[in-house]
């Protein structure tokens, strides 16, 4: 009964920790026979007998037994008198069984024993928790935020399981409070040290094209599949969609009626503005539905570099390069072809580094972050327009334009 009762007290947290007692056993054995390897210095003359069903766990020392004064390794060998105490037949050459009581081990090596098997269950749980969101990974997950600091969001399943949402990770515009349900993919899992790291993203393109499976049947059911996702998180994005069915209208499947499907999904993502196009292998064609709203009046295509030259009429190179350059660099992103924009009609026209020497650089990078990189690109524009799109005062935008004004006068 000691055994049984000093078993009892090791395992009185296995059910906090979802451990079935055959299991439990299992890491006994080997915590036991970690801690006779360290007392006797070896295990291999012990048998360790469990019983699941009672709880209870046998550990046997196997000896033989050798004559008075020469026994050379007390472990694995028994004098004959001393053999004789516990069997008065015992003779020289036989085996000797002996039980070994736990309590016998010592009170220091029984809390060793405990530590080790806390140890030990922690390890098996913390893999099993590895195996579980190694499969989940890619895929949409929810948790509650339980604690909220300055680089990343910690979140906590229903399982009690911690997962760690970066601030990279998380879309600009979003905003939690402590409790509230948060959805995301499980980007990765690793283990570091015993403990596994559980990782969640909102901003990942794989976030918006689960969130399609989530909430559009026809997704979902492999009538319509999404061939790629390019975003620039909580600003833009465009999704590519395809169907082998020709009576399914892919792009109005995904958007719904007035937009009622893709609501959700936009709404989920902070307001981000989503293109939903159709796939095609015409990549003229592809080219033409990535960079939309924008009309294009003619594409030149270099395979050999990856290239697109797209000539549009001058009102539509605004919407083909969008708010902040967005929409090319999406649409480049989406085709694998760098999109290079021009202007139908414009005979000759000036790199805006060319006028270094009365524009600071600064400004120059301004007007290049929302893609206007030419003079004639930027006197075609809205001051005000010019003014909500950078970071430069109207002033600085006047006096620019009336640099370049004066070069083609």
């Amino acid at each position: 009964m000691e055994n049984i009762a000093l078993i009892e007290s090791f395992s009185e947290f296995k059910d906090d920790k979802l451990i079935d007692r055959v299991m439990l056993m299992a890491i006994l054995e080997e915590v036991f026979r970690s801690t006779l390897k360290k007392r006797f210095g070896s295990d291999d003359n012990f048998d360790i007998i469990i019983n699941p069903d009672k709880g209870d766990l046998e550990i046997w020392r196997n000896r033989v037994v050798v004559a008075d004064g020469e026994v050379e390794d007390e472990n694995s060998e028994i004098s004959l008198e001393e053999a004789r105490r516990i069997e008065p037949d015992f003779e020289v050459g036989e085996d000797v069984s002996e039980e070994v009581k736990l309590i016998d081990l010592g009170r220091r090596s029984i809390l060793a024993l405990r530590q080790n098997l806390i140890s030990k269950i922690h390890e098996h749980d913390n893999t099993n928790i590895y195996k579980q969101f190694k499969d989940l990974e890619g895929e949409l997950y929810n948790a509650e935020v339980h604690h909220i600091r300055h680089r990343a969001i910690i979140l906590l399943d229903d399982e009690g399981n911690e997962i760690i949402m970066p601030k990279d990770k998380q879309i600009p515009s979003d905003f939690f409070r402590k409790g509230e349900n948060v959805r995301g993919i499980i980007e990765s899992v690793e283990l570091k040290g015993n403990k596994p790291a559980i990782i969640m993203s909102r901003t990942s393109p794989l976030f918006l094209e689960k969130l399609f499976e989530s909430e559009i049947p026809e997704v979902f059911d492999g009538l319509i599949t999404v061939k790629k996702v390019v975003r620039i998180p909580g600003e833009k994005a465009k999704v590519a969609v395809d169907s082998y069915d020709d009576r399914i209208d892919p792009v109005g499947a995904c958007v719904g009626m007035k937009g009622s499907r893709i609501h959700g999904i936009v709404r989920e993502l902070g307001n981000e503005n989503i293109d939903v196009i159709n796939f095609t292998n015409n990549l003229q064609l592809y080219i033409t539905r990535a960079l939309s709203p924008a009309k294009i009046t003619s594409i030149k295509i270099d395979d050999e570099n990856k290239t697109a030259e797209v000539m549009l009429k001058p009102e539509e190179v605004s919407k083909a390069i969008g708010r902040g350059g967005h929409n090319i660099r999406l649409a480049g992103q989406l085709t694998g072809y760098e999109i290079d924009v021009f202007r139908e009609g414009v005979e000759e026209d000036v790199e805006l580094s060319e006028f270094s020497d009365e524009i600071e650089d600064w400004v120059i990078a301004e007007f290049s972050k929302i893609g206007l990189d030419t003079a004639k690109s930027i006197l075609e524009q809205d001051v005000e327009d010019l003014v909500r799109r950078t970071d430069l005062e109207e002033e600085t935008i006047a006096d620019v334009m009336r640099i370049l004004r004066e070069e083609f006068e």
